[in-house]
């Protein structure tokens, strides 16, 4: 079978699969979630196996240090893992809940109902840990999912999705609702993309060179998972202590994540007072500082930023770090070069903290807090699908909601239209 009949064969059978799935109790799918966390700790050596060997082969071929970073099935990913495959199952439901329920004149009864989505194409680079969260969120929220893991994950991928899907034969799921493109050929993605009569949604997660490709060229609605930069503005009241903490957290916790800083904007005000000790830690902890003027002058470990730096990605330690005017510089700084992922003011002043949260329409905005909570699991999700930067039709982290749809559902006595 060549390559574009086995992705085309895979949609197919996702297709059909998805129509069994999407009437499946919670029961069912609870015991498929809480079946696969057992199988994949019963084949933990096996897949830490295929996960190790995808990672000697992506630094032989000079893989990048962060992306090899995100590959590592560490012993914390894979907690959280299996942990996330439970927490689904503990979570609610959406699929059949009725919401907005209200009576027209007539005495009609006019509600919404959530439904499954389909068939979701999964895109994405490195993290096979993502292969497990996928599935959990599509399957539980009654869809099939096709996931098409970069080629440096193929090993780890091919292994996970084999425990998915026999837990899928041990508890009576269609085992088809779980598929992974077993071909690392970058054109199966071409060819997934073109299924918009099989597929439903696709939901790219990786840079800014495959979330393009996919957007130019799918067929399919897409749901952008894009990069993270990720913004802290140091109010002119910011506790210094209280920053540095956070600062150093959103940064230091983990560097290859989307939601880690990568900007640090800081009030003329605050500067002299709170930057110095900020930046004298992430220096301690070998971050390199790329700062405006006003910033190399207050520090003098640091080196001048360049217009790009403005809007870098960095997944690494560096740090970009611009001392502004004012509330509104900073909020103008990130509508011109943020991402629309997660912005975080460090303030003790009320108004400016709710002025914050109104006006910066980010799809994760918080007031004294690391971004690092930008995180479907740190958020009650139990796990996520991803971090949208699209605000159609799910803005943020995805969880089980953000897979369904809304349907209108109309209950009648013998009402007529005349």
């Amino acid at each position: 079978m060549n390559l574009q009949d086995l992705v085309h064969d895979i949609a197919v059978r996702a297709r059909a699969a998805s129509e069994r799935t999407g009437e499946l109790s919670s029961a069912q799918k609870n015991a498929w979630l809480l079946r696969a966390a057992e199988r994949l700790e019963g084949a933990r050596d096996r897949i830490r196996e295929a996960n190790a060997r995808d990672m000697e082969e992506a630094s032989e071929k000079g893989v990048a240090a962060p992306l090899v970073g995100r590959l590592e099935l560490s012993d914390g990913k894979w907690a959280d893992m299996i942990t996330g495959l439970r927490d689904v199952a503990a979570l609610p439901d959406p699929v059949g809940s009725v919401e907005q329920m209200n009576v027209r004149p007539n005495g009609l009864e006019v509600g919404r109902m959530r439904i499954p989505l389909g068939v979701i194409g999964i895109i994405y680079e490195s993290r096979p840990n993502v292969t497990v969260d996928a599935a959990a969120l599509c399957v539980k929220a009654g869809n099939a999912v096709i996931l098409r893991g970069g080629s440096e994950a193929i090993h780890s991928n091919l292994a996970l999705a084999e425990e998915l899907r026999a837990a899928a034969r041990d508890t009576d799921v269609p085992e088809d609702a779980i598929a992974v493109i077993p071909q690392t050929d970058r054109e199966a993605i071409d060819f997934l993309l073109r299924e918009d009569e099989l597929v439903d949604l696709i939901i790219p997660r990786g840079g800014p060179g495959l979330i393009r490709k996919v957007t130019e060229t799918s067929r399919i609605p897409v749901i952008k998972h894009d990069a993270g930069v990720c913004h802290i503005f140091l109010d002119a009241s910011a506790d210094a202590e209280m920053a540095r903490r956070i600062v150093l957290d959103s940064k230091l916790r983990q560097m290859a994540v989307c939601n880690g800083l990568e900007t640090l904007l800081v009030h003329a005000d605050a500067a002299p007072r709170v930057l110095p000790h900020v930046l004298k830690a992430l220096h301690e902890e070998g971050v390199e500082i790329r700062g405006d003027a006003r910033t190399c002058e207050l520090f003098g470990d640091a080196v001048a930023a360049s217009d790009a730096d403005w809007a870098e990605e960095y997944l690494a330690p560096v740090i970009a770090v611009r001392v502004v005017p004012d509330m509104d510089a900073a909020i103008e700084h990130i509508r011109r070069y943020g991402s629309d992922h997660t912005e975080v003011i460090i303030t003790e002043n009320y108004a400016n903290s709710q002025a914050w949260l109104r006006r910066v329409s980010s799809s994760t905005v918080g007031v004294n807090c690391s971004t690092a909570f930008a995180d479907g699991f740190r958020l009650g999700l139990g796990a996520e699908i991803g971090i949208s930067t699209s605000k159609l039709h799910a803005y943020g982290p995805m969880g089980l909601e953000g897979l369904t749809t809304l349907k209108f559902v109309l209950r009648g006595d013998g009402q007529l239209r005349e």
